[in-house]
Protein backbone atom coordinates (compact mmCIF):
# COMPACT_ATOMS: atom_id res chain seq x y z
CA UNK A 1 0.00 0.00 0.00
CA UNK A 2 2.90 2.47 0.66
CA UNK A 3 5.45 3.23 -1.82
CA UNK A 4 9.34 2.74 -1.33
CA UNK A 5 11.62 4.48 -2.77
CA UNK A 6 15.46 3.38 -2.26
CA UNK A 7 18.19 1.91 -3.57
CA UNK A 8 18.82 -1.51 -3.37
CA UNK A 9 21.91 -3.15 -2.95
CA UNK A 10 22.65 -6.13 -5.17
CA UNK A 11 22.42 -8.64 -2.69
CA UNK A 12 19.31 -7.69 -1.42
CA UNK A 13 18.32 -7.83 -4.42
CA UNK A 14 19.02 -10.86 -5.58
CA UNK A 15 17.38 -11.78 -2.36
CA UNK A 16 13.97 -10.14 -3.77
CA UNK A 17 14.20 -11.68 -7.17
CA UNK A 18 14.24 -15.45 -5.00
CA UNK A 19 11.47 -14.00 -2.86
CA UNK A 20 9.48 -13.08 -5.86
CA UNK A 21 10.12 -16.47 -7.57
CA UNK A 22 8.96 -18.19 -4.39
CA UNK A 23 5.70 -16.48 -4.91
CA UNK A 24 4.41 -15.46 -7.93
CA UNK A 25 2.77 -12.31 -8.02
CA UNK A 26 -0.10 -10.40 -10.23
CA UNK A 27 0.17 -6.86 -11.38
CA UNK A 28 -2.36 -4.89 -9.35
CA UNK A 29 -2.29 -1.75 -12.23
CA UNK A 30 -3.87 -4.43 -14.29
CA UNK A 31 -5.45 -7.17 -12.90
CA UNK A 32 -8.70 -6.63 -10.18
CA UNK A 33 -8.18 -8.32 -6.55
CA UNK A 34 -9.27 -11.62 -6.47
CA UNK A 35 -12.82 -11.36 -4.41
CA UNK A 36 -13.77 -14.14 -1.52
CA UNK A 37 -17.35 -14.67 -1.19
CA UNK A 38 -18.79 -16.03 2.03
CA UNK A 39 -22.33 -17.26 1.75
CA UNK A 40 -24.91 -17.26 4.86
CA UNK A 41 -26.81 -19.54 6.78
CA UNK A 42 -28.54 -22.58 4.92
CA UNK A 43 -26.80 -21.49 1.37
CA UNK A 44 -24.06 -23.05 -0.04
CA UNK A 45 -21.03 -22.39 -2.53
CA UNK A 46 -22.30 -23.43 -5.57
CA UNK A 47 -25.40 -22.20 -5.41
CA UNK A 48 -26.76 -20.40 -8.51
CA UNK A 49 -27.95 -16.96 -6.83
CA UNK A 50 -24.22 -17.45 -5.54
CA UNK A 51 -22.56 -18.29 -8.43
CA UNK A 52 -24.45 -15.23 -10.44
CA UNK A 53 -23.07 -12.69 -7.99
CA UNK A 54 -19.39 -13.89 -8.61
CA UNK A 55 -20.28 -13.55 -12.65
CA UNK A 56 -21.87 -10.04 -12.03
CA UNK A 57 -18.43 -9.13 -9.98
CA UNK A 58 -16.61 -10.06 -13.13
CA UNK A 59 -18.76 -8.33 -15.29
CA UNK A 60 -18.53 -5.07 -13.21
CA UNK A 61 -14.81 -5.30 -13.12
CA UNK A 62 -13.54 -7.24 -15.60
CA UNK A 63 -10.69 -10.23 -15.24
CA UNK A 64 -11.95 -10.72 -11.21
CA UNK A 65 -11.34 -14.26 -10.17
CA UNK A 66 -13.96 -15.01 -7.26
CA UNK A 67 -13.54 -18.12 -4.76
CA UNK A 68 -16.20 -19.16 -3.54
CA UNK A 69 -15.07 -20.09 0.24
CA UNK A 70 -16.55 -23.19 1.00
CA UNK A 71 -16.38 -26.47 4.33
CA UNK A 72 -17.07 -28.79 2.06
CA UNK A 73 -16.68 -29.38 -1.85
CA UNK A 74 -20.21 -31.22 -1.78
CA UNK A 75 -22.71 -28.73 -1.73
CA UNK A 76 -25.28 -30.21 0.90
CA UNK A 77 -22.08 -31.01 3.05
CA UNK A 78 -21.60 -27.32 2.64
CA UNK A 79 -24.94 -25.97 3.29
CA UNK A 80 -24.89 -28.63 6.46
CA UNK A 81 -21.49 -26.82 7.65
CA UNK A 82 -23.29 -23.39 7.79
CA UNK A 83 -25.14 -25.04 11.11
CA UNK A 84 -23.38 -28.09 12.17
CA UNK A 85 -19.62 -27.40 12.96
CA UNK A 86 -16.80 -25.41 15.11
CA UNK A 87 -16.39 -21.86 13.37
CA UNK A 88 -12.66 -21.72 14.78
CA UNK A 89 -11.98 -24.95 12.87
CA UNK A 90 -13.85 -23.76 9.81
CA UNK A 91 -11.75 -20.63 9.75
CA UNK A 92 -8.43 -23.42 10.36
CA UNK A 93 -9.44 -25.20 6.67
CA UNK A 94 -10.59 -21.98 4.62
CA UNK A 95 -7.15 -20.26 5.71
CA UNK A 96 -5.32 -22.82 4.27
CA UNK A 97 -7.24 -23.82 1.44
CA UNK A 98 -6.47 -20.08 0.52
CA UNK A 99 -3.09 -20.68 1.03
CA UNK A 100 -2.76 -23.41 -0.99
CA UNK A 101 -4.93 -21.98 -3.97
CA UNK A 102 -2.67 -21.45 -6.93
CA UNK A 103 -5.63 -18.98 -8.30
CA UNK A 104 -5.35 -16.51 -5.48
CA UNK A 105 -1.99 -15.63 -6.14
CA UNK A 106 1.27 -14.47 -3.18
CA UNK A 107 1.69 -10.74 -3.40
CA UNK A 108 5.26 -9.04 -3.00
CA UNK A 109 4.69 -9.37 0.92
CA UNK A 110 3.99 -13.22 0.56
CA UNK A 111 0.62 -12.44 1.46
CA UNK A 112 -2.73 -13.15 -0.60
CA UNK A 113 -4.02 -10.09 -1.31
CA UNK A 114 -7.83 -9.59 -1.86
CA UNK A 115 -11.01 -7.99 -1.68
CA UNK A 116 -14.15 -10.03 0.52
CA UNK A 117 -18.16 -10.13 0.19
CA UNK A 118 -19.55 -11.32 3.27
CA UNK A 119 -23.32 -12.13 3.30
CA UNK A 120 -25.44 -12.91 6.73
CA UNK A 121 -22.80 -14.46 9.19
CA UNK A 122 -19.90 -14.86 6.42
CA UNK A 123 -19.40 -11.70 7.01
CA UNK A 124 -18.46 -11.67 10.51
CA UNK A 125 -17.09 -15.27 9.50
CA UNK A 126 -14.60 -13.27 6.94
CA UNK A 127 -13.66 -10.90 9.42
CA UNK A 128 -12.62 -13.72 11.99
CA UNK A 129 -10.20 -14.68 8.91
CA UNK A 130 -9.20 -11.45 8.88
CA UNK A 131 -8.01 -11.41 12.60
CA UNK A 132 -6.66 -14.89 12.83
CA UNK A 133 -5.46 -16.02 8.84
CA UNK A 134 -1.82 -14.23 8.33
CA UNK A 135 -1.51 -14.95 4.86
CA UNK A 136 -4.63 -13.17 3.96
CA UNK A 137 -4.36 -9.22 3.47
CA UNK A 138 -7.72 -7.84 2.40
CA UNK A 139 -8.41 -4.64 1.31
CA UNK A 140 -11.99 -4.24 1.71
CA UNK A 141 -14.65 -6.19 3.43
CA UNK A 142 -17.99 -5.56 2.62
CA UNK A 143 -21.17 -7.37 4.39
CA UNK A 144 -24.39 -7.56 3.80
CA UNK A 145 -27.25 -8.38 6.93
CA UNK A 146 -23.97 -9.82 8.97
CA UNK A 147 -23.82 -10.17 12.66
CA UNK A 148 -21.04 -8.58 14.04
CA UNK A 149 -21.98 -8.12 17.15
CA UNK A 150 -23.69 -11.43 17.73
CA UNK A 151 -27.11 -12.47 17.88
CA UNK A 152 -29.99 -12.38 20.84
CA UNK A 153 -32.22 -14.88 19.26
CA UNK A 154 -32.89 -16.69 16.31
CA UNK A 155 -35.58 -16.62 14.76
CA UNK A 156 -38.06 -19.69 13.92
CA UNK A 157 -37.16 -22.13 11.29
CA UNK A 158 -39.15 -22.83 8.26
CA UNK A 159 -41.89 -25.59 8.64
CA UNK A 160 -39.51 -28.13 6.76
CA UNK A 161 -35.63 -26.82 7.52
CA UNK A 162 -34.59 -29.70 9.42
CA UNK A 163 -31.32 -28.40 10.08
CA UNK A 164 -32.50 -25.15 11.14
CA UNK A 165 -34.76 -26.42 14.15
CA UNK A 166 -32.25 -29.54 15.22
CA UNK A 167 -29.24 -26.30 15.77
CA UNK A 168 -31.95 -24.65 17.39
CA UNK A 169 -32.96 -27.01 20.07
CA UNK A 170 -29.50 -27.62 20.68
CA UNK A 171 -29.21 -23.71 21.01
CA UNK A 172 -32.08 -23.92 23.44
CA UNK A 173 -31.24 -26.54 25.48
CA UNK A 174 -28.03 -25.12 26.60
CA UNK A 175 -26.25 -22.70 23.92
CA UNK A 176 -23.11 -22.26 26.54
CA UNK A 177 -21.97 -25.99 27.44
CA UNK A 178 -18.54 -26.89 25.37
CA UNK A 179 -21.09 -29.50 23.19
CA UNK A 180 -22.90 -26.58 21.59
CA UNK A 181 -20.08 -24.30 21.09
CA UNK A 182 -18.68 -26.76 19.38
CA UNK A 183 -20.83 -28.09 17.08
CA UNK A 184 -23.41 -25.52 16.61
CA UNK A 185 -22.33 -22.95 14.55
CA UNK A 186 -25.52 -20.18 15.31
CA UNK A 187 -24.32 -20.77 18.88
CA UNK A 188 -20.98 -19.72 18.43
CA UNK A 189 -21.75 -15.80 17.12
CA UNK A 190 -24.92 -16.08 19.92
CA UNK A 191 -24.38 -13.23 22.54
CA UNK A 192 -26.09 -12.56 25.82
CA UNK A 193 -25.43 -9.27 28.32
CA UNK A 194 -26.34 -7.79 31.52
CA UNK A 195 -29.64 -5.87 30.93
CA UNK A 196 -28.95 -3.99 33.94
CA UNK A 197 -24.71 -3.04 33.31
CA UNK A 198 -25.07 -3.68 29.47
CA UNK A 199 -22.05 -5.56 29.66
CA UNK A 200 -21.71 -8.75 28.32
CA UNK A 201 -22.57 -11.78 30.51
CA UNK A 202 -20.19 -13.73 32.18
CA UNK A 203 -21.45 -17.29 30.23
CA UNK A 204 -20.96 -15.60 26.77
CA UNK A 205 -17.34 -14.02 28.18
CA UNK A 206 -16.60 -17.75 29.23
CA UNK A 207 -17.80 -19.99 26.68
CA UNK A 208 -18.20 -18.40 23.25
CA UNK A 209 -16.21 -20.46 21.07
CA UNK A 210 -16.04 -17.58 18.57
CA UNK A 211 -17.50 -14.45 18.98
CA UNK A 212 -16.17 -13.06 21.98
CA UNK A 213 -12.70 -14.31 20.98
CA UNK A 214 -12.81 -12.54 17.40
CA UNK A 215 -14.82 -9.11 19.15
CA UNK A 216 -11.63 -9.22 21.94
CA UNK A 217 -14.06 -8.65 24.42
CA UNK A 218 -12.29 -10.94 26.93
CA UNK A 219 -9.78 -9.58 29.51
CA UNK A 220 -7.01 -10.94 27.61
CA UNK A 221 -7.04 -9.13 24.43
CA UNK A 222 -5.46 -10.12 20.69
CA UNK A 223 -3.21 -7.62 19.46
CA UNK A 224 -2.78 -9.81 16.28
CA UNK A 225 -6.60 -9.11 15.87
CA UNK A 226 -6.26 -5.62 15.73
CA UNK A 227 -3.27 -5.36 13.86
CA UNK A 228 -4.75 -7.41 11.32
CA UNK A 229 -8.20 -5.78 11.33
CA UNK A 230 -6.68 -2.09 10.80
CA UNK A 231 -5.04 -3.08 8.00
CA UNK A 232 -8.52 -2.85 6.06
CA UNK A 233 -8.67 0.44 3.40
CA UNK A 234 -12.11 -0.31 3.18
CA UNK A 235 -14.56 -1.77 6.52
CA UNK A 236 -18.54 -1.30 4.93
CA UNK A 237 -21.23 -3.06 6.78
CA UNK A 238 -24.89 -2.87 5.13
CA UNK A 239 -27.94 -3.10 7.35
CA UNK A 240 -31.14 -4.15 5.73
CA UNK A 241 -33.76 -1.51 6.43
CA UNK A 242 -36.47 -4.52 7.33
CA UNK A 243 -34.51 -6.81 8.52
CA UNK A 244 -36.42 -9.40 10.63
CA UNK A 245 -34.32 -12.28 10.15
CA UNK A 246 -31.28 -10.70 12.35
CA UNK A 247 -31.73 -10.36 16.09
CA UNK A 248 -31.06 -7.55 16.23
CA UNK A 249 -30.18 -5.71 12.88
CA UNK A 250 -28.16 -3.20 14.38
CA UNK A 251 -25.96 -5.89 15.14
CA UNK A 252 -24.58 -5.69 11.03
CA UNK A 253 -23.05 -1.93 12.29
CA UNK A 254 -21.63 -3.27 16.06
CA UNK A 255 -24.37 -1.76 17.67
CA UNK A 256 -25.93 -3.21 21.26
CA UNK A 257 -29.76 -3.09 21.40
CA UNK A 258 -31.19 -3.84 25.09
CA UNK A 259 -33.84 -6.40 24.86
CA UNK A 260 -35.62 -4.59 27.62
CA UNK A 261 -35.94 -0.95 26.73
CA UNK A 262 -35.25 -1.39 23.60
CA UNK A 263 -32.25 1.57 23.79
CA UNK A 264 -29.72 1.12 20.58
CA UNK A 265 -26.08 1.75 21.79
CA UNK A 266 -24.16 2.66 18.77
CA UNK A 267 -20.66 1.53 17.99
CA UNK A 268 -19.11 4.84 18.87
CA UNK A 269 -20.37 4.67 22.58
CA UNK A 270 -19.33 1.31 23.17
CA UNK A 271 -16.15 0.43 25.02
CA UNK A 272 -15.08 -2.02 22.10
CA UNK A 273 -14.76 1.39 19.91
CA UNK A 274 -13.55 4.24 22.74
CA UNK A 275 -11.12 1.43 24.02
CA UNK A 276 -10.50 0.36 20.69
CA UNK A 277 -10.37 -3.83 20.90
CA UNK A 278 -9.92 -4.27 17.35
CA UNK A 279 -8.92 -1.08 15.67
CA UNK A 280 -12.44 -0.39 14.47
CA UNK A 281 -11.64 3.51 16.33
CA UNK A 282 -8.45 3.87 14.61
CA UNK A 283 -10.26 2.48 10.73
CA UNK A 284 -13.02 4.74 12.11
CA UNK A 285 -10.41 8.17 12.18
CA UNK A 286 -9.11 7.07 8.78
CA UNK A 287 -12.27 7.41 6.91
CA UNK A 288 -12.34 3.55 6.38
CA UNK A 289 -15.70 2.52 8.24
CA UNK A 290 -18.40 2.76 6.35
CA UNK A 291 -22.43 2.45 7.59
CA UNK A 292 -24.94 1.95 5.29
CA UNK A 293 -28.04 0.90 4.77
CA UNK A 294 -29.84 -0.96 1.96
CA UNK A 295 -34.25 -1.60 1.64
CA UNK A 296 -36.18 -4.74 2.19
CA UNK A 297 -36.50 -7.56 4.55
CA UNK A 298 -32.73 -10.28 5.36
CA UNK A 299 -30.69 -10.43 2.37
CA UNK A 300 -33.55 -9.06 0.08
CA UNK A 301 -30.43 -7.69 -2.72
CA UNK A 302 -30.83 -6.26 -6.08
CA UNK A 303 -28.05 -6.04 -8.79
CA UNK A 304 -28.08 -2.09 -8.64
CA UNK A 305 -26.82 -2.20 -5.22
CA UNK A 306 -24.26 -4.99 -5.90
CA UNK A 307 -23.28 -3.50 -8.84
CA UNK A 308 -22.37 -0.07 -7.11
CA UNK A 309 -20.55 -1.94 -4.56
CA UNK A 310 -18.49 -3.84 -7.09
CA UNK A 311 -18.02 -0.74 -8.92
CA UNK A 312 -16.90 1.54 -5.40
CA UNK A 313 -15.30 -0.54 -3.18
CA UNK A 314 -13.57 -4.08 -5.74
CA UNK A 315 -11.72 -3.86 -8.38
CA UNK A 316 -8.17 -2.68 -9.42
CA UNK A 317 -5.74 -2.31 -6.24
CA UNK A 318 -4.19 1.52 -7.01
CA UNK A 319 -3.81 4.55 -3.97
CA UNK A 320 -6.74 6.86 -5.64
CA UNK A 321 -9.51 4.18 -5.45
CA UNK A 322 -11.14 5.35 -2.98
CA UNK A 323 -12.49 8.64 -2.79
CA UNK A 324 -15.40 10.63 -1.18
CA UNK A 325 -19.38 9.83 -2.27
CA UNK A 326 -21.52 12.58 -3.25
CA UNK A 327 -25.75 12.06 -2.96
CA UNK A 328 -25.42 11.64 -6.63
CA UNK A 329 -23.55 8.65 -6.38
CA UNK A 330 -27.21 6.90 -4.81
CA UNK A 331 -25.11 5.95 -1.71
CA UNK A 332 -26.20 7.58 1.71
CA UNK A 333 -23.71 7.24 4.48
CA UNK A 334 -24.58 7.76 7.71
CA UNK A 335 -22.77 9.61 10.76
CA UNK A 336 -22.90 8.11 14.49
CA UNK A 337 -25.73 10.98 15.38
CA UNK A 338 -28.01 10.03 12.50
CA UNK A 339 -27.75 6.64 11.62
CA UNK A 340 -29.77 5.21 14.68
CA UNK A 341 -33.75 5.09 14.00
CA UNK A 342 -35.56 6.21 17.60
CA UNK A 343 -35.88 3.89 20.59
CA UNK A 344 -39.39 4.18 20.26
CA UNK A 345 -39.30 2.70 16.85
CA UNK A 346 -36.64 0.47 18.11
CA UNK A 347 -39.01 -0.91 20.74
CA UNK A 348 -41.61 -1.64 18.25
CA UNK A 349 -39.46 -3.58 16.38
CA UNK A 350 -38.34 -5.43 19.43
CA UNK A 351 -41.69 -7.09 20.24
CA UNK A 352 -41.94 -8.57 17.04
CA UNK A 353 -38.99 -10.77 17.55
CA UNK A 354 -40.78 -13.89 18.55
CA UNK A 355 -43.07 -13.55 14.92
CA UNK A 356 -41.95 -16.93 12.86
CA UNK A 357 -40.48 -16.50 9.14
CA UNK A 358 -41.23 -18.93 6.11
CA UNK A 359 -37.62 -19.32 5.41
CA UNK A 360 -34.42 -19.08 7.16
CA UNK A 361 -31.06 -17.88 5.16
Amino acid sequence: MKSISAILSLPTSLSLLAFSSAFPTSEPSQQPLPLLIWHGLGDRYNADGLQSVGKLAASVNPGTHTYFIRIDDEGDEDSKATFFGNVTEHLDKVCKDIEENRDLPFSHDGRKRVDALGFSQGGQFLRGLIETCPIVSVRSLVTFGSQHNGIADIKACGTWDLLCKGAVALMKGNAWSDYVQGHVVPAQYFRTVNETTGEPSEDYLEHSNFLADINNERRQKNEAYKQRLMEIEKFVMFVFEEDTTVIPKESGWFAEVNATSGKVTPLAERSIYKDDWLGLKKLDENGALVFKTTPGDHMQLDDDVLVQTFKVYFGVDEPTRFRGLGVGDGWFDFSHESMWPENAKVWDRVTEWAKPIKEYL
